[in-house]
């Protein structure tokens, strides 16, 4: 058996420890330390000019992105068409049926004889997919009500319902709705799935396109082939490994280089003029609770420094960048989440990306709290902080 990227184990990224005595030092409260876990994993940080900053193990491997390639394929839609499904009629529809603030009324149907590949701004006449729902379309979501509404109405735009959806039934990952959901007596179901507004918007683009709903997660559909060819526009890299994500779409395999580009370019695109990749960008920074949920890893960065793009996947992905063009990604090798979050606000510090500069967001300001949160989430003993998860970069460049 072969494996992607070879076999040199990546350098240890984290570490997990508890504290063995105490002093009166604020700044770690710890004197000793018990190291119980080291995690190892893959960095990468790009700095405005697209460069390479920050590299930890190998970037250049090929990885599995899982949703954190949603934004490119949200991308893809819009290029493809989606916005069709939402035209005057169908998207008054959608507005209504949306939970979570007014629609984008300047968004609509791109020209198709535009020559720019990013074409498929809207017109004034189409109506066109309102920033909730193309938040909602980027999504992993909690399964928290406005959010499954949302999916609702993506869904209701394309004249499907729930039945049509191709990922497996689940129950919602967010904790909190997971738990009303079982109290309430439900059960799994496909519409709590995570990736539900994804496939909502992947069968709105069919619709509008005139392509089959049936078979949209082949990766011979021609929604599939778009998508892959925008995501390796967007990354600037070949996809030679197809495999099948959780939720059953087509998952492409990219390097982690690739990842951190890709959504530095999604990001460079927010205060430009209007294109698939700035409409994505602004409804993410939109409706940032949307694209995660509460207490979610990926919202409440994005809720701690506004001028941020981010997107977690499984198995220890995740990614984030900035308008200016800053941009880090992060590949954790066993899979666990835990360190996925804390080492890449390490790497967004070290590379100079949490420094509040000019441009969209920027005057809201960092919260601070927040991002400290993440960065060094503690380790509980009895219910109360006995030591912490210290993220570290060696080797960096």
């Amino acid at each position: 058996m072969s494996e992607s990227g070879g076999g040199v184990a990546p350098p240890v990224v984290a570490w997990i420890e508890r504290a063995t005595a105490t002093d009166r030092d604020t700044d770690t409260g710890m004197t000793t330390v018990l190291v119980e876990s080291r995690i190892r994993g893959t960095v990468v940080g790009l700095d405005p000019a697209g460069a390479v900053v920050l590299s930890v193990g190998d970037p250049t491997a090929v990885i599995s992105p899982r949703s954190t390639v949603k934004p490119m394929q949200a991308v893809g839609m819009l290029l493809a068409g989606l916005d069709a499904a939402f035209g005057s009629g169908a998207g008054a529809a959608s507005r209504a049926a949306a939970v979570s603030g007014a629609g984008d009324p300047a968004s609509g149907v791109g020209d198709p004889d535009c020559g720019d590949p990013d074409c498929g701004a809207a017109s004034e006449w189409g109506g066109g997919i309102p920033s909730e729902l193309l938040a909602i379309v980027s999504s992993s979501h909690s399964g928290e009500p406005e959010q499954l509404a949302a999916v609702r109405a993506v869904l209701a735009a394309a004249g499907h319902g729930e039945d049509a959806l191709a990922c497996p039934a689940d129950l919602p990952i967010g904790r909190l709705a997971h738990e009303r959901h079982l109290a309430a007596g439900g059960g799994p179901e496909r519409l709590l799935m995570n990736c539900s507004g994804k496939h909502a918007g992947m069968i709105a683009t069919c619709v509008a396109a005139g392509w089959p709903v049936a078979g949209y997660t082949d990766p011979a559909h021609p929604l599939q082939r778009r998508i892959r060819a925008v995501i390796e526009e967007l990354t600037g890299a070949t996809i030679t490994a197809t495999a099948v994500d959780g939720c059953g779409a087509p998952l492409f395999g990219i390097p982690l280089l690739g990842l951190a580009r890709g959504m530095r370019e999604i990001a460079l695109a927010a205060a430009g003029p209007r294109s698939p990749r700035q409409r994505v960008a602004a409804a993410m920074r939109a409706f940032p609770a949307l694209v995660g949920g509460p207490g979610r890893p990926d919202t409440e960065l994005m809720l701690a420094a506004p001028w941020i793009i981010a997107k977690d996947g499984a198995e220890g992905v995740t990614v984030a960048a900035t308008a200016a063009g800053y941009a880090v990604a992060v590949k954790i090798e066993d899979g666990s989440q835990r360190a996925a979050m804390p080492v890449l606000v390490t790497a967004l510090r070290r590379i100079g990306a949490l420094d509040p500069t000019p441009g969209p967001g920027a005057a809201v300001g960092l919260d601070a709290g927040r991002l400290d949160a993440l960065a060094a989430p503690a380790v509980l003993g009895g219910g109360v902080p006995v030591g912490r998860l210290r993220p570290f970069l060696p080797s960096a460049s």
